[in-house]
């Protein structure tokens, strides 16, 4: 149940990505075609740190979280962690994510229903909380436990945060 998700906050180190890259929007979602064109190829990566993939959203600084609605644009990114930078596959990019302190939520449930969770998060417990959000990218960490649309998928969802002042 959504509401008595307690995230850990911690602070995460710098991660070094490769991957694939879109602009979008919720209402012309490409989540699903990013992945597809990101999948048969995260073979060709180099350096991988481990199994997991990760699904980075990188908003625009001045956006403020009460707007965000159906229409607002962010990049969205299909990647991997690796150690270095060496051999970055043609037609993929690099990301750094600064490191700092996260919020760090374990969603449990088909990645389809989603939604309520994200609206806890920003409207609920966010604004409880003794954080606001930090301008760094967020991102979801899918291990082997990720199973997409299965309600017994799991993934880490992890918020940039700071102290409120």
């Amino acid at each position: 149940m959504t509401n008595h998700m307690k995230p850990q906050i911690i602070t995460i180190p710098e991660k070094i990505l490769v991957g694939k890259r879109i602009r979008m929007t919720l209402s012309a979602n490409q989540t699903v075609e990013l992945w597809q064109s990101f999948m048969p190829r995260r073979k060709e990566i180099r350096n991988k740190l481990n199994a997991d993939l990760i699904s980075v959203e990188v908003y625009d600084p001045d956006l403020d979280f009460k707007d965000f609605n159906l229409t607002t644009e962010f990049e969205k990114w299909a990647a991997v962690e690796v150690s270095t930078l060496e051999e970055v596959p043609e037609n993929m990019e690099t990301l750094t994510l600064t490191g700092g302190l996260y919020a760090i939520f374990l969603y449990k449930g088909a990645a389809n229903e989603f939604e309520s969770t994200f609206r806890y998060i920003f409207g609920t417990w966010l604004p409880a909380s003794e954080y606001s959000l930090d301008n760094r990218p967020h991102f979801e960490i899918m291990s082997e436990k990720y199973k997409g649309n299965d309600p017994t998928s799991e993934e880490e969802i992890c918020i940039p945060v700071k102290l409120k002042n």
